[in-house]
């Protein structure tokens, strides 16, 4: 009887669990602050007791929804006040901006010299000279705005207008036809069964993915493979 309380309480848990994260929005799994991440584990430790609590469930379930709800609620307050946000969430610090370090903004960002340089050369910057700016996010993330000119070329570089691209279309999923995708890319079952056929397909089961590009009406089909691939170059 106590285990089928304890799965009981287990799929509560999930589903309680789920329902807060989705009232306290896609922040708590993106970037998450250090407020986000305190409520986070919080809410995590409790609904793990809750899945085994078996005299009064009722507590954990409590003490979860006021978590979420404290998150929410200050989700509300930052996002209408500034001041709150910077002294809740924190605020980006410059850390290097023309050749120039700044000590003090480490020392707040709480980031050491190796760490700052670990995270240049995971971006692909192993010279700061090559580095402008670079920004120690709130979230604890590093953003860099390189110098001129060591950043991508672009194409007004080069006085080009390129065609702008669109979000390519899926019509076809592990073999299912997705209809009103379809019909979003203006184009018909006769057209798609046209295009299967010019690249050598009968029908829409012998394709994986099939995407659309609604810039130049074409699309790729990419086959059902049921076999494996033996290589393995990754080790």
């Amino acid at each position: 009887m106590d285990l089928l309380k304890v799965a009981l309480t287990s799929v509560a848990s999930v589903i309680t669990l789920f329902l807060l994260t989705k009232l306290m929005g896609n922040k708590q799994i993106s970037q998450l602050s250090m407020f986000d991440y305190i409520i986070g584990i919080s809410i995590g430790s409790i609904a793990a007791e809750f899945a085994t609590e078996l005299e009064n469930p009722e507590r954990t379930l409590l003490a979860m929804a006021i978590y979420a709800v404290s998150a929410y609620l200050v989700s509300l307050v930052t996002n209408k006040s500034t001041r709150l946000r910077k002294l809740i969430s924190g605020k980006p610090l410059i850390l290097f901006d023309n050749g120039k370090l700044y000590r003090e903004n480490f020392k707040k960002a709480r980031i050491d010299l190796s760490d700052f340089l670990t995270h240049c050369r995971s971006k692909g910057y192993f010279d700061l000279s090559q580095i402008q700016t670079a920004v120690f996010e709130f979230n604890g993330s590093i953003s860099i705005l390189p110098s001129e000119k060591y950043r991508p070329l672009v194409p007004s570089d080069m006085n080009l207008n390129p065609v702008q691209q669109k979000l390519l279309v899926n019509v076809i999923l592990d073999g299912n036809v997705n209809e009103e995708n379809l019909r979003l890319t203006g184009k018909s079952m006769a057209w798609l069964n046209n295009q299967l056929k010019f690249q050598g397909f009968h029908s829409p089961e012998e394709i994986f993915l099939a995407a659309v590009n609604t810039v130049d009406n074409t699309i790729a089909l990419y086959a059902s493979n049921t076999g494996s691939n033996k290589d393995d170059p990754f080790e």
